[in-house]
């Protein structure tokens, strides 16, 4: 049976650091589904830190958009795949104009594809803790990976809640 792993928690909670540690430890080919650009050099930074801090037991993918096909066509050949992360990919996906609904179905549906990894981690950010965002469109983000949270949250077979570092687990299917 193939378990999905969410992750959740606020910018610089250890999301990221967790989904690794825990995914480091599963035998066999490791795959990263990166969904940042590197549209500036502080974001350069981040993108080549994070691939030194993998290193090169983990190939990485890198998709800001099509991450639902990317991984029907990679899981069947990985023990694991990490997806870092939902809170990009929405972004992506929105300032591109494109149709979210269709890929938030495509997503969920590549999740319970059975012929896929076996085991799927993906990280997301915790939106909807902080201040209500300002603008129309921070509002129409917030409520997009909400949603998208919520249902990958359903779909999955584990949930943690990470603050400050700490992991908590908030849902677990036997």
């Amino acid at each position: 049976m193939r378990r999905t792993v969410l992750i959740l928690g606020g910018a610089r909670s250890g999301k990221s650091s967790f989904a690794l540690r825990e995914a480091s430890l599963v035998p066999g080919q490791r795959a990263f589904v990166a969904t940042a650009e590197a549209l500036d050099d502080e974001m350069k930074t981040r993108i080549n830190n994070h691939r030194k801090e993998r290193g090169p037991e983990w190939k990485t993918f890198e998709e800001p958009v099509e991450v639902p096909s990317l991984i029907r066509n990679i899981g069947p050949a990985h023990g694991v795949v990490l997806i870092d992360c939902l809170t990009l990919w929405v972004s992506n996906i929105m300032m591109r104009g494109l149709p979210l609904d269709r890929y938030e179905e495509g997503l969920v549906d590549a999740l319970s594809d059975p012929g896929g990894a076996p085991l799927i981690y993906i990280v997301s950010n915790e939106v909807g803790l902080g201040l209500v965002p300002e603008s129309p469109m921070g509002r129409e983000y917030r409520d997009n990976l909400g949603r998208l949270n919520a249902r990958v949250a359903s779909a999955a077979t584990d949930v943690y809640f990470l603050a400050a570092g700490i992991p908590m687990k908030i849902k677990e299917m036997r």
